[in-house]
């Protein structure tokens, strides 16, 4: 009677283990395993594929890199997946052999891809590093929501992390080194000229940029925050590009930022001057604010040389109506806080600093 019991125990186990599998998600085909929480997770090991994790995700999916390094390309084209990583013990870098797709063939490493007609939104990428690519760490178009934090990227061609016709973009606490153009990139189009997009709040904040060409770049965007950066040793720190399309670029804001020792020197080239010694750089910008910030020991002989500096826009377009308020300046060359294209309407109070083109403006 007995054996008679364990055999039929034996049957109904197996019974309720193959329906237990049978209503796994679909991730379990490449190894992964379920979370047990409110959304499936995909764990990736090295040596397995990220990107058939990611074509396998739906929307509400985690992706979870366990340490090691990952040589591939990754292209995300789903909406609401998150990647995360285990900092930066996950590792990103380019194959041999790039991927063969799209963000492969561009040089990316790690790319967050929609339309006009359908942006992919709420994608969250975390605790991971993008080193070594010929372009761009991570590059997004068409996308809504996109979190980038506690990323690393470092040693790229072009941009660390960079952004085109997005809007309420987030990027925090993520460390940008190395890179041969900029740390943060965010832009309305590289493409073709456009008038500025309206990013809807998007946000940089508490990261460190440090060793790159230019720390962060605003180009063509409305209506964004740059707060509590550390922004040291790149060619330039923080510098917010507009020209004469409409609607302007412009009603940013630079915050609380610690801009130092940006003092590399960037060749020109046949976009930009040469770049030594630039703190803060406003050029034919509308209505934005710098404010509370700390910049200290910029030291250079280029146009853009300065700690605080507003620069007519590439196409002679003036600044106008910014506010530039509260902030200490010291130790910049060949003065604190410069004034260069006169502007209308552009204010300067409470500013403390001990020199200033043309005189009076701390």
């Amino acid at each position: 009677m007995r054996t008679r019991k364990l055999c039929c125990l034996t049957v109904v186990t197996a019974a309720a283990v193959a329906l237990e599998l049978a209503a796994l998600p679909r991730a379990q085909a490449t190894g992964t395993v379920a979370s047990g929480g409110p959304e499936p997770l995909h764990v990736v090991r090295p040596g397995q594929s990220i990107q058939t994790a990611v074509e396998l995700a739906r929307p509400g999916d985690t992706i979870e890199l366990l340490p090691g390094v990952y040589r591939e390309n990754i292209q995300i084209t789903t909406s609401r997946l998150t990647i995360r990583g285990a900092g930066s013990r996950t590792v990103l870098r380019p194959a041999k052999k790039a991927s063969s797709n799209a963000c492969g063939k561009a040089g990316h490493g790690l790319c967050v891809t929609g339309t006009a007609q359908q942006p992919v939104t709420n994608v969250r990428i975390q605790s991971l590093t993008v080193s070594g690519f010929p372009k761009n760490g991570i590059w997004a178009t068409h996308t809504d929501r996109l979190r980038v934090r506690r990323v690393t990227a470092a040693d790229n061609g072009q941009q660390g992390i960079g952004q085109e016709m997005s809007i309420r973009g987030v990027f925090v606490r993520n460390v940008l080194r190395g890179n041969r153009e900029s740390g943060i990139h965010l832009v309305n189009t590289n493409a073709h000229e456009a008038g500025a997009i309206d990013t809807r709040g998007a946000e940089v904040a508490g990261n460190r940029l440090s060793g790159n060409g230019l720390g962060v770049v605003i180009r063509r965007l409305r209506n964004l925050t740059v707060e509590q950066n550390t922004v040291l040793g790149n060619c330039g720190g923080l510098f917010v590009i507009g020209d004469e399309n409409r609607p302007r670029a412009g009603d940013l804001t630079l915050r609380h930022n610690a801009v130092l020792e940006n003092n590399r020197l960037c060749p020109a080239n046949e976009r930009l001057p040469a770049i030594q010694g630039a703190g803060i750089v406003i050029t034919g910008s509308e209505g934005s604010r710098v404010t509370g910030n700390q910049v200290f020991n910029n030291r250079g002989s280029s146009p853009m040389s300065g700690g605080v500096v507003l620069f007519n826009s590439f196409v002679g377009v003036p600044n106008t109506k910014n506010e530039i308020s509260a902030n200490v300046l010291n130790g910049n060359g060949p003065v604190d806080l410069a004034d260069r294209d006169r502007g209308p309407k552009n204010t300067f109070t409470d500013n403390v600093c001990g020199t200033s083109v043309p005189a009076g403006r701390c």
